[in-house]
């Protein structure tokens, strides 16, 4: 079932616009009516990162009239590879800048609001509560909760996207949609998944193109949206394969145990960012990088234990760590491979499942075992800066 549209038609279009959308003008379904619409919209796209890179560019492109950005990290050359609003001078600036630097070379009659902020409960109303619309491009559970919570109470609709190294998925979400259809992302996901248990991208890796797919995706439903026209994926999860090069839909239904949202909660703590077991292991028996570089200059004698995966083991290394990822681990298949007669000292990426797996070791005996707070990424940046990172 159609939408109605979302947002009123503006009262003109210019001769420029005219001219500079006429691409659109011609298309009987989107026609002027539409493009007054979208000239009328306030989008706001949460993350300048590897969606709303793309999603960026095409809402400025297709005349969206307002965007707003949500984004509070800077550049870095490892968003290259994916976040093309970026470029190479931009390394080290406000994300948030550079984007709207390059919306306004692709389009100077989009007006750009910048939230250089992080989102949390404390402050997501009043960032959403100006616009007609959310495109969240986060990669986190936190933020996504927060975000459904907060369209759910201000009665928003919102077009969600996620990604993970071949596989994109996308969907809309309104919980106050008429005729019966409204949906939140909570009855897609009524808990998020245990700590550690579902790796971030830049833990797993996400190929590049994948978000332009989902990006693209993501702006064709926010534009069915704003003019009413087309099927959106209200009701429906789209799920892309670009190994198998498949487009699959699964339907979604209302889930009526779903408990209704009244207020927002604290989402850390809610989705486990790290399990308690893990923090409780790693407090007191967390070491710097520093403190490990001390500990091989003196020539103790210790085990490191790489936890990570092989492909990250081959991009930058500790000498001397022996790799063991942390799903061995945690299964318990590894532990026969750990030295029991020697100290323990774990580390990964930047210290999330180093933690989980030093519980793991703490429960099956190894309560001296220690971790690396900060992982390879503190090393390479305290220790030894001619390693590269990712």
């Amino acid at each position: 079932m159609a939408l109605p549209p979302l947002v009123e038609p503006a009262a003109e279009l210019s001769k420029d616009e005219v001219e500079r959308y006429s691409r659109h003008l011609i298309i009987p379904d989107v026609g002027m009516a539409g493009q007054k619409r979208l000239k009328n919209a306030k989008v706001l796209v949460v993350g300048a990162g590897g969606l709303g890179s793309p999603a960026l560019l095409y809402l400025a492109a297709a005349g969206v009239g307002t965007l707003g950005i949500v984004e509070f990290d800077v550049v870095d050359s490892s968003n290259l590879q994916r976040q093309i609003i970026h470029g190479q001078s931009d390394v080290g600036r406000s994300k948030a800048e550079s984007a709207r630097d390059s919306i306004k070379e692709t389009n100077p009659f989009v007006e750009v609001r910048l939230h250089e902020l992080r989102l949390d409960s404390s402050n997501v109303l009043d960032v959403f509560r100006d616009y007609d619309l959310i495109l969240d491009g986060t990669d986190n559970f936190a933020t996504r909760y927060l975000v459904n919570d907060a369209a759910v109470l201000l009665g928003k609709p919102y077009v969600w996207g996620s990604i993970f190294r071949f596989e994109g998925q996308a969907s809309v979400f309104w919980e106050d949609a008429p005729n019966g259809q409204g949906l939140n992302y909570r009855d897609l996901y009524p808990e998020p998944p245990p700590p550690g248990m579902v790796p971030s991208c830049a833990e797993g890796g996400v190929l590049g193109v994948l978000c332009a797919s989902i990006g693209s995706i993501m702006v064709n439903e926010a534009i069915k949206l704003i003019t009413g026209i087309g099927e959106t994926l209200l009701g429906r999860l789209m799920v892309y394969d670009a190994l198998e090069m498949t487009y699959r839909t699964v339907r979604i239904r209302k889930d009526p145990s779903t408990s209704k949202i009244t207020e927002l909660i604290d989402y850390d703590a809610f989705c486990g960012v790290v399990s308690e077991e893990a923090q409780d292991a790693a407090s007191g028996h967390t070491i710097t990088a520093i403190e490990l570089k001390e500990m091989i200059d003196a020539g103790k004698d210790f085990a490191l234990i790489d936890v990570r995966e092989q492909n990250e083991y081959e991009i930058v290394s500790i000498p001397g760590a022996t790799l063991i990822p942390k799903g061995r681990i945690v299964s318990g298949e590894a532990l026969s491979e750990i030295p029991q007669d020697k100290p323990v000292v774990l580390h990964c990426k930047s210290g999330a499942r180093s933690a989980e797996a030093l519980a793991v070791l703490h429960q099956a005996g190894f309560r001296d075992a220690v971790h690396v707070g900060g992982g390879v990424l503190a090393w390479v940046k305290l220790v030894d800066p001619s390693q590269p990172i990712y």
